[in-house]
């Protein structure tokens, strides 16, 4: 009997572990959790599918990308949104969770399975290419953000010249190109006279860029867990620490005007930030260098001060903190196996991804990819033009800027081009839209027959 090794008992691991106990009854699934004997600084308890943060899972509205990524997930029988949903509780458009419920659950409909078996253990090291291809098993990495020092090491021995894993990064916020008012931004390279350049350029005078800085200076912060012994590089400073350092760093960094002329003034601007595209449809850019702890809430109101930005739509706020992730469209085939070891598959937060759903999505999609290979079959992985398939695709394509985990959003789906007589709201449903047709498509569906909306039904007490 073939085995199909998954390491790590949260989201990916058991939404995985759920897909190959599924593929085939002739498949054994052992799945590794080095919890409760090992314990890592964030988790609780031993279980499996533990929720260490928020008991969210975000929007079950499939206009939104969180909800068309459960829509998606559930017609392809996702064992952590059916969990989900029999524990949900109250919370409005979200799916939010009772912890222990929803964890039970997980653990209760794996247990069922004869073949299925999960061993406390931490794994250390992984089979070499040579001994897969001789015991024809396959294993799944869902091992997350908090993998441990000796699995790490192993891991990057799978990775070209052992250099693409990054314990510790920052993430600048990404906004939505089109909720950005151009008629004060301006595209330009520096010192590019009379080329429209591949940067926009957000422009403060003065008196806007001293209001800014301190803003940041007051502002409320993300608290570091005890677990986070953050030491920042000089390549990535938070903006609030260069602000620590004095009120001009700012504009001799990552706010430096230099050489940006505003079509409006024909001069440089007293400070600018600088916006990079994130996607090949543009619809998506990046603060370049705007990596930040402050708080959600706070990140908004104070962007939002800055006259071309005072519209501005999030998909990603900034974050400092520990995430051990790899560096995926560098290491991963199409189909999440290695490039260097094809019966290794990746999956998770360690692939890429920020977010529960997402998570489980990238563990439902390697858990179905690695059955196959274990069945000598294949998987035809979703389109990129549905959301489950566009998120996919950014983990083993990347996009324009460099990589960083991302979590789900509409940006990742192709744009729908500015009309004038279609609203920004009902472009955005047009994508949605498309994103379903696109995914029952895929499936062999009728779109008419999925209800629009993603039922939370609440669980019988």
């Amino acid at each position: 009997m073939t085995t199909i090794h998954i390491i790590g008992g949260g989201l990916a691991g058991t939404e995985a572990a759920w897909q190959c106990l599924n593929a085939d009854r002739d498949l054994k699934v052992r799945l590794y959790e080095m919890r409760p004997k090992k314990m890592t600084a964030a988790h609780q308890s031993g279980d499996l599918a533990e929720l260490v943060c928020s008991n969210s899972l975000k929007s079950t509205l499939t206009d939104s990308a969180p909800g068309l990524l459960k829509r998606e997930m559930e017609i392809f029988n996702s064992l952590v949104i059916r969990e989900a949903k029999l524990a949900s509780v109250p919370a409005g458009q979200a799916l939010a969770v009772e912890r222990t419920l929803f964890s039970q659950g997980i653990q209760k409909s794996l247990s069922e399975f004869a073949n299925f078996e999960r061993v406390d253990e931490e794994i250390q090291t992984l089979p070499s290419k040579e001994e897969l291809e001789k015991s024809g098993d396959v294993w799944i990495v869902a091992s997350g953000p908090l993998t441990s020092d000796s699995l790490a090491t192993s891991l990057q021995e799978l990775a070209p010249e052992g250099k693409r894993l990054h314990f510790y990064d920052a993430i600048a916020p990404v906004l939505e190109m089109d909720s950005i008012d151009t008629e004060i931004a301006f595209k330009q390279s520096r010192y590019e006279e009379g080329y429209e350049g591949d940067y926009w350029n957000v422009p403060l005078n003065k008196e806007e860029y001293y209001a800014f800085v301190e803003a940041v200076r007051t502002a409320e912060y993300m608290p570091l867990h005890e677990f986070e012994d953050v030491k920042y590089f000089e390549a990535c400073l938070p903006i609030e620490v260069m602000i620590e350092r004095g009120k001009e760093t700012l504009r001799f960094g990552p706010m430096k005007p230099v050489g940006l002329t505003d079509p409006r003034t024909g001069n440089w601007p007293y400070a600018a930030i600088q916006l990079r595209q994130e996607n090949k449809h543009g619809s998506m850019v990046s603060m370049v260098g705007f990596q930040t702890k402050m708080k959600w809430p706070e990140q908004k109101r104070i962007f939002q001060m800055i006259p071309a930005l005072r519209d501005a739509d999030f998909f990603r706020y900034g974050s400092v903190h520990r995430n051990t992730y790899l560096k995926s469209p560098d290491v991963l085939e199409s189909d999440l196996s290695f490039k260097t070891n094809p019966r290794i598959f990746l999956a998770g937060q360690i692939s890429g991804v920020e977010g529960y759903t997402e998570s489980a999505a990238m563990g439902l999609l390697a858990g179905r990819a690695a059955a196959a290979r274990a069945l000598g079959k294949t998987f035809e992985m979703p389109p990129q033009e549905c959301m489950i398939g566009a998120l996919k695709h950014y983990v083993t394509e990347g996009g324009l800027g460099v990589f960083s985990p991302m979590n789900t959003n509409l940006g990742l789906l192709p744009r729908v081009p500015k009309r004038r007589d279609v609203s920004k709201v009902d472009r955005k449903k047009e994508q949605a839209r498309l994103a379903r047709e696109t995914f029952d498509t895929y499936v062999g569906i009728k779109t008419e027959s999925r209800a629009a909306h993603f039922e939370v039904e609440q669980p019988t007490i």
